[in-house]
């Protein structure tokens, strides 16, 4: 299996906000993208050869152009940094086609959308499509001072501004506070989206749990978190178990510290992968038999419950035989 790639041009660079950066792109045939629905990533090499995730941002009507937005990170390990300082328009890229783990709610009654920082890009994706069906919805945004928050002004504006309450300067020690006024009011059958830094989000699903069923919070990740969650993963999965192939019968050994994937590839069998963090959803496979032990950060919890699926990049076994749908 392989990855769908495309070759686009930089058509323009915005600076956003401080350290953020938006880049318009358009494909070097000539040809719309395919529809999306808002909630979608992509993958953007740099031209340092590095690949990273990042949620489109524009009006997912428009298929002339694709909009993503990079924040450059201090410590970064070369992706946005080279996406900053040596991308010019005029450029061309390759990318691939969007991908979405964090959609709408077809039949949710309202929508409650919560940013913070970058983790505005794909929620902006999302109340264009709202602001298009006329849906009830509320964009919530976080920041610590205007001049950290992209699309402020945008966001301030007509068709937006009545929809969008912006937060600044915020004190963490008052921030559940102010999150509990933004959802205790949410009608019967809302849905809450989060996206941003990951203590954020912690605290915006610990409030919205209050008001909210588990399976009507959805939240986006930008990168992998590790934590106690992950230590006991480590204790309940085993060190050594077998993947079997289900429509072959092939079985294969995944030993400790091997990943499935690297298991899989050894058999001749290619998942694609893109992150290897369990963030993007890209080596997810369906599960036939057997308990996966899910390390991924891309799930939603009702999808772990149901074990149906499993991240193979970083997810292991709880059952000694688990039969994927390959």
């Amino acid at each position: 299996m392989e990855i769908t790639r495309l070759k686009v041009r930089v058509d323009a660079l915005r600076d956003e906000a401080q350290g953020i950066r938006s880049f318009s792109i358009s494909r070097l045939d000539g040809q719309p993208f395919d529809a999306y629905e808002p909630g979608a990533h992509i993958d953007v090499t740099s031209p340092a050869g590095i690949t990273r995730q990042y949620s489109l941002c524009g009006d997912p009507e428009r298929l002339d152009t694709h909009i993503f937005a990079v924040k450059k990170e201090p410590a970064s390990r070369g992706g946005s940094r080279s996406l900053h300082d040596e991308v010019v328009a005029g450029m061309e890229l390759s990318v691939s086609a969007p991908r979405n783990l964090f959609q709408l709610e077809s039949g949710a009654s309202e929508h409650i959308l919560i940013a913070a920082g970058i983790g505005i890009t794909p929620l902006l994706s999302m109340a264009y499509r709202l602001l298009r069906q006329h849906a009830r919805f509320r964009l919530h945004y976080f920041a610590r001072m205007p001049e950290q928050a992209a699309f402020l002004a945008q966001l301030r504006a007509p068709p937006f501004a009545e929809h969008v309450e912006v937060h600044l300067h915020v004190p963490r020690e008052t921030l559940d506070q102010t999150l509990h006024a933004c959802i205790a009011k949410a009608a019967d059958g809302a849905h809450l989206y989060t996206c941003g830094p990951a203590p954020f989000m912690e605290r915006v699903v610990h409030v919205a749990g209050d008001y909210l069923r588990d399976e009507a919070i959805h939240l986006e990740r930008f990168g992998a978190q590790h934590d106690a969650t992950d230590s006991e993963a480590a204790n309940a999965a085993l060190d050594q178990f077998e993947v079997r192939l289900a429509k072959t019968g092939t079985s294969v050994e995944v030993k400790g510290g091997q990943s499935i994937v690297d298991a899989l590839a050894q058999i001749g069998i290619e998942v694609d992968t893109s992150c290897g963090e369990g963030v993007c959803g890209t080596c997810m496979v369906p599960v036939v038999e057997g308990e996966p032990e899910h390390r991924d950060h891309c799930l939603s919890k009702a999808e772990r419950a149901s074990n149906a699926v499993i991240c193979c990049c970083v997810s292991r076994s709880r059952s000694p035989v688990l039969v994927l749908d390959l």
